[in-house]
């Protein structure tokens, strides 16, 4: 090793600076207990708008994945030119790329960051790695808890494309393999510039292979028959979304029944249909005049522009219409009350354009930038709540910053296995987002300090808690393993891993949480060195 010291980015009694004041001058003349409450609460603060803004990403996200192209082909009944709209993003590649990739990106974010700032140091930063794997834990065991009885009482929904789940479910377990064999057996304790580069590029041959598999190529799939698949993902019965035109623009806006309550339905855009047909019209649309596109064209900007101003309209009103009609004041105030809290945060990402303009990319990339804000602050809070209470950073990666930056996780998979009639993309979320958690999670992050330690110290990118670290991935293995056989068994008794009995469903989701519960204590324990 050269003789740069290797100083870890993990904040110790003895390392960081508790007379630096993160909230306002006063604080460092506050007990060190007042202070690590203080951050608890502004670190809950966080966690909320990390939620108020994963509202607006998924908007934008769903208006991505309805995008479809227009084919002209040939009827062979009719003989006839016909219009093919068919959907521009596969299904399975959707799910890991947008879906999932889009859930774990305060993780990935949060890691991200915490490595940029360690850039210098040959040691890793404690905080991404600590998160992406408790991150990992929460998805598979709370995560499904929720999920499993969420269908209604007596109802069951069974994952019906059991390929691609497999090979998701493979690159996930393989990605914790992966992640040990790198720490312990290839080159122990020590990350090297090739190990970070194939760690990224396996996320891409997840993508090729969930591809291969939806496909059902050959030789590289396997051979399961794609089980019976609805009309659309959504029943009628339970659409709580309907969706409106805004003078002339041809996307399509969908609008909440309640338009305060922040959440949408990301899964509508998974409709099996996949291709629509229509008639090509005799007369050429193409002729029309410059004129009549420019008054479109004007139509479109004006109509863009008053929704993104009722964006600010809405997110200043502390009681909606809805609100208004209920009899209880407790209820009534207590509305008022969290909108007047939230409030701040709604007027914050009001700015977020409309997610209807270019096909929601720039809502997209705006919410990835208001996400990355937030997992800054939570970077800096979380040094200052371990700096005063002593607390290891591995600690509250595991607990506190695995369970708030999972929100966008618990949310799309809940509203998967309530309102979808299948649970493929319930569970797919699941695993997928433990495959990115590590393959671009960590694996991003590794790369970018490994490329610095190489080119500049000429050395590879030390990792401090690497026994921790692998002592966590040990007790994942094992409990993972308890959660995967109930969900096989669910399949072969039940008949569906989600739903089913009311009573099975609720000791499945209870073992789930004691499964987690295992985790997070023996993990603590061995990075605070007492087991």
């Amino acid at each position: 090793m050269s003789n740069i010291a290797m100083v870890g980015s993990a904040p110790t009694s003895s390392s960081c600076d508790s007379d630096t004041y993160l909230l306002f001058h006063g604080e460092t003349l506050l007990s060190n207990g007042v202070r690590a409450t203080l951050y608890t609460v502004a670190l809950a603060y966080c966690f909320i708008g990390l939620s108020a803004i994963t509202a607006q990403f998924f908007k934008s996200m769903e208006q991505i994945m309805r995008r479809s192209r227009e084919v002209v082909i040939i009827d062979p009944h009719t003989k006839e030119p016909v219009v093919k709209n068919e959907k521009v993003w596969n299904y399975a590649v959707a799910d890991i790329a947008l879906l999932a990739f889009g859930t774990s990106f305060p993780q990935i974010s949060l890691a991200t960051i915490d490595a940029i700032r360690n850039l210098g140091q040959l040691t890793a930063g404690g905080l991404g790695p600590g998160t992406l794997i408790g991150s990992a834990a929460f998805d598979l065991f709370p995560i499904h808890a929720v999920c499993v009885v969420m269908p209604r009482a007596g109802s069951k929904k069974k994952i019906s494309d059991l390929g691609v789940w497999l090979v998701e479910l493979f690159w996930s377990f393989w990605a914790y393999i992966w992640l040990y064999v790198i720490l312990e057996v290839w080159t122990p304790k020590v990350i090297t510039l090739l190990e970070a580069l194939l760690t990224v590029l396996q996320y891409g041959l997840l993508l090729i292979h969930a591809y291969a598999q939806d496909k059902r190529w050959p030789f590289v799939s396997i051979p399961f028959v794609r089980g019976e698949r609805p009309e659309d993902w959504v029943p009628p019965e339970d659409v709580s979304v309907h969706y409106h035109n805004c003078d002339d623009i041809n996307e399509t806006l969908p609008i909440s029944a309640n338009r305060n309550d922040g959440i949408v339905d990301v899964f509508s855009a998974h409709s099996y249909h996949n291709a629509e047909y229509s008639r090509v019209p005799e007369k050429d649309m193409e002729g029309s005049s410059t004129m009549d596109q420019v008054v479109k064209n004007t139509q479109e900007d004006m109509s863009w522009l008053s929704i993104w101003w009722q964006q600010f309209v809405d997110a200043s009103m502390l009681e909606s219409p809805e609100s208004r009609k209920l009899d209880s004041v407790c209820l009534r105030s207590t509305r008022i009350f969290w909108n007047l809290m939230i409030a701040p945060w709604k007027i914050l990402f009001a700015f977020v354009p409309p997610y209807h303009i270019a096909h929601g990319w720039i809502a997209f990339i705006c919410s990835l930038i208001f996400i990355s804000g937030i997992a800054y602050g939570v970077t800096k809070l979380t040094d200052q709540i371990s700096c005063v209470t002593g607390v290891s950073p591995y600690v509250i990666a595991f607990t506190a910053l695995a369970a708030g930056t999972s929100w966008p996780d618990l949310v799309a998979s809940k509203i998967a296995a309530e309102r979808q009639v299948t649970a493929d993309s319930a569970i797919a979320n699941i695993t997928c987002s433990n495959s990115v958690n590590i393959y671009v999670g960590i694996g991003v992050p590794w790369l970018i300090d490994t490329v610095y330690n190489f080119f500049v110290y000429q050395e590879p990118l030390y990792i401090d808690n690497a026994a921790g670290l692998s002592f966590s991935l040990l007790v994942f293995f094992a409990t993972s393993f308890g959660c995967i056989m109930v969900l096989v068994l669910r399949r072969i008794i039940l008949g569906a891993e989600l739903g089913g009995p009311r009573l099975w469903a609720w000791v499945t989701s209870v073992y789930f949480l004691i499964l987690w519960v295992v985790f997070v204590v023996f993990s603590s324990l061995r990075v605070s060195g007492i087991i």
